[in-house]
């Protein structure tokens, strides 16, 4: 017999209760205007912008970009898909049979907290000061370790990881939390365990591999 919900995963699954497909157009849509605004913003901080750009020198940018664009719908699928996976795995090897579907939809749902840090850049530099490089505005990462550093104190190598461990990333291993605990109705304990297994070793050995193949 299935465990009753708790009252924080009733309210949850209450709140989470929307059209899933809609959402995620609006999530899509919400990140390319977020994107496009700021790479515009990363051209405009480079001096002689416009002469540059008369002249067609930012040609693969816009080409990279246009590519970032159209990949962002296909990239959000994929991590859905993978953190589904992880999540579904981690969940059975400590001896929990969840729905692989609802963990797919929560993976949706959760992803919302990655709006946050490219809203705030953009925020940010709206109006970027004359002296902004635009490497500072594409390696800017709010509340991370490496901004708490100084991307300008940090090697290269050690760039991403350190920009990859931020507040935002700790929010989004407690919304998990709460995620796998109204979908399994498991403990908060137990459903910890599961997101440390699932998402914050695998995320903590890609980061380490990733230090360790970095070639500049």
């Amino acid at each position: 017999m299935a465990k009753p919900l708790s009252s924080e995963g009733q309210r949850l699954k209450e709140l989470i209760d929307f059209d899933k497909r809609l959402y995620f157009l609006i999530l899509v849509l919400l990140l390319l205007v977020i994107r496009y605004l700021t790479n515009t913003f990363i051209l405009e901080a480079i001096p002689n912008y416009q002469e540059l750009e008369a002249k067609g020198d930012f040609m693969f940018f816009h080409i990279f970009s246009f590519a970032n664009y159209l990949w962002t719908p296909f990239g959000l699928l994929w991590k859905f898909t993978v953190i589904a996976f992880l999540f579904w795995v981690g969940g059975f090897m400590v001896g929990f049979k969840v729905p692989y579907k609802e963990l797919w939809q929560f993976a949706l749902v959760a992803e919302f907290v990655f709006v946050f840090p490219e809203l705030i850049r953009l925020l940010v530099y709206l109006a970027p000061d004359s002296g902004v490089s635009y490497l500072e505005i594409q390696e800017y990462r709010p509340l991370s370790l490496l901004q708490l550093l100084g991307p300008e104190n940090i090697d290269k190598q050690y760039r991403y990881a350190l920009a990859s461990i931020n507040i935002f990333e700790v929010i989004y291993g407690i919304v998990w939390v709460y995620g796998f605990h109204m979908i399994s109705r498991r403990s908060i304990g137990e459903s910890a365990l599961v997101t440390l297994v699932s998402y914050f070793f695998p995320l903590a050995i890609w980061l380490t591999w990733y230090v360790m193949v970095y070639r500049g």
